[in-house]
């Protein structure tokens, strides 16, 4: 009797031991898998050994090695789609579209927008690079996207993450993984795009004309600027109201001088951790299963060629607009690539390629102002899209 039960036992722990085998990575592992492993430790080199926008790559990167571990659930509630599951609620605020308008809450308390308001003809440049998602969109149609899924894709243009992230969710749900890792890769890739078109575009004498500084701007400009601006862009783009809600509600915590706390918060500690549950909840959807698709290698295209659009119109409209200015008026055109909404990252390539021809010429404080109202402009065309689509 004893040695039947010792029998009975010791099959039962083989048994067990084999389930549990079948359980674990190695024996559900595929080739995408470990394809996808090797993209999120890119990324996180890249992050760390080329300092490309670390903050955005390092939770993507890890997120992707973290969505692609295989195994066979078995109803354990640990998978990024798996009703109950921790991993699962983080996600929500990105299929749900919660973390967008955080994120725009955090980007207004951090920004300046005193260069737009000195010179608001600088607007225009912004809204010239919005032409980037609206090439995107038309490419997208003529490959054979549906034009929801087009429209989701076409806003990797605006390099803006969140609003990637925002209309996507609302327009091409199944692509959205691909829409937000390709928007947040070109994001942290614009320091490797812009500048070869912006030379390419740009005769070495535009490239050495200095702006005139900025006219000061009072504190009610301020704070009448966030209200306005509120305005007239809902009024016009209701759709967009998720996002410039949002983005004018943290600037008017920082202008008005009398929320400086709530304004600290939304700009940083609140702002963080945002960004960290976005980077990582969007890395964990790209299951090889999903992911490893001709979809998404027609995504990353599109999203490179929206980019190049962008920054090639803003820097052709400066041109333009340098036909109809006096002399002492005239803008660098090396500013027009700061039309796209990756704050202050594209004013930052503006100033280096201008210090490249001439050393003492800053044009970091000019660049702000279309970077800003790139952010503006991607989310006015996001709401534009939507509205049109919905």
């Amino acid at each position: 009797m004893i040695m039947l039960e010792s029998t009975g036992i010791l099959s039962f722990i083989a048994q067990k031991f084999v389930d549990f085998l079948s359980y674990t990575g190695f024996a559900n592992l595929e080739w995408g898998n470990l394809i996808m492993i090797a993209v999120g430790a890119f990324f996180i080199w890249l992050a760390i050994k080329k300092d490309f926008e670390p903050l955005l790559l390092i939770p993507i990167g890890l997120g992707i090695i973290l969505g692609n571990i295989p195994f066979k659930s078995a109803g354990l509630e640990i998978g990024l789609y798996e009703d109950n599951a921790v991993l699962n609620f983080f996600y929500q605020g990105v299929k749900l579209g919660w973390y967008p308008p955080l994120v725009f809450l955090g980007i207004g308390a951090m920004t300046d927008f005193s260069a737009l308001i000195a010179n608001p003809k600088l607007m225009l440049i912004g809204a010239a690079a919005q032409f980037g998602i609206f090439g995107a969109y038309m490419i997208a149609l003529a490959i054979g996207f549906e034009p929801n899924q087009a429209a989701g894709i076409a806003i990797i243009g605006g390099a803006d993450g969140p609003t990637a992230i925002f209309l996507s969710s609302k327009l091409a749900p199944n692509l959205m993984g691909a829409i937000a890792v390709c928007a947040y890769s070109y994001m942290a890739l614009v320091p490797v795009i812009q500048p070869p078109v912006m030379r390419l575009l740009t005769t070495k004498n535009e490239r050495l004309i200095k702006m005139k500084p900025s006219r000061s701007v009072s504190e009610t400009e301020k704070i009448l600027f966030p209200i306005v601006g509120l305005l007239i862009t809902t009024f016009v783009v209701p759709s967009g109201l998720p996002l410039l809600g949002m983005l004018f509600f943290g600037n008017l915590l920082k202008e008005s001088t009398k929320t400086t706390r709530l304004a600290k918060t939304a700009g940083s500690a609140l702002n963080d951790i945002v960004v960290m549950l976005l980077g990582l909840t969007v890395g964990c959807s790209t299951q090889a299963s999903e992911f490893l698709t001709w979809d998404t290698i027609f995504i990353f295209f599109l999203g490179a060629t929206a980019f190049v659009i962008a920054t090639a119109s803003g820097v052709c409209f400066v041109k333009i607009m340098n036909l109809f200015l006096s002399k002492k008026n005239k803008i660098n055109p090396l500013i027009g690539n700061a039309g796209v909404s990756a704050v202050p990252m594209a004013a930052r390539i503006s100033q280096n390629i201008g210090l490249e021809y001439d050393s003492h010429n800053y044009l970091l404080m000019h660049a702000m102002g279309p970077n800003v109202a790139g952010v503006i402009g991607s989310a006015v065309a996001a709401g534009v899209l939507l509205g049109f689509l919905s």
